[in-house]
């Protein structure tokens, strides 16, 4: 299974947050899963993509040619993918995955989860996608999602259709892609 992974290009204020990113990883070795992601070597991104690969794994990086440039991009990973921009590198990540996680991060990581999301309810995409909740990270916007139900601006499908998940090994098997 490929799974992309959308996650910070920081590493935030609490080592649970790369904790979760470690245990995320030895999982997807395990399960024989691939990392796709943002082909960063920084944060959050460069913790799991570094642990995939100490462990044997396979990562597969997308990363626009200007985030190359600015020298973020990860020199050692399986596959380094350069795209023209930041839309081709969620079309591109978004071709290759068959599920989708968000771990903490910034306006990055919401961007693409909003994104995906929002293929996922036009119905360009039916691929699952998920929420690593670690520390109650993402609550906040789970209460916004809610919010956005009861207030007549989303489905609640779109919601009820998100897995959101406190523990790595729960999220990988709610993906069918590890047994708990």
């Amino acid at each position: 299974m490929n799974i992309c992974v959308f996650c910070g290009s920081s590493m935030g204020n609490n080592p649970v947050y790369t904790q979760a990113a470690q245990e995320l990883a030895h999982l997807f070795v395990q399960s024989n899963s691939s990392l796709v992601y943002g082909g960063g070597n920084v944060g959050l991104m460069g913790v799991i993509a570094d642990c995939v690969l100490a462990k044997g794994g396979n990562v597969v990086g997308v990363i626009p040619d200007f985030l190359l440039k600015k020298e973020v991009g990860h020199k050692g990973i399986t596959e380094l993918i350069v795209v023209n921009s930041m839309h081709d590198r969620k079309k591109r990540m978004a071709d290759l995955a068959d599920a989708f996680i968000a771990i903490p991060g910034g306006l990055g990581t919401l961007d693409e989860l909003a994104e995906i999301l929002t293929w996922k309810q036009l119905g360009l995409i039916n691929k699952p996608i998920a929420l690593l909740n670690t520390n109650s990270y993402f609550t906040p916007l789970i209460a916004q999602m809610e919010k956005m139900v009861a207030e007549g601006f989303l489905k609640q499908h779109s919601l009820t259709d998100l897995i959101i998940q406190q523990s790595p090994q729960k999220l990988l098997a709610s993906l069918g892609a590890v047994n708990v």
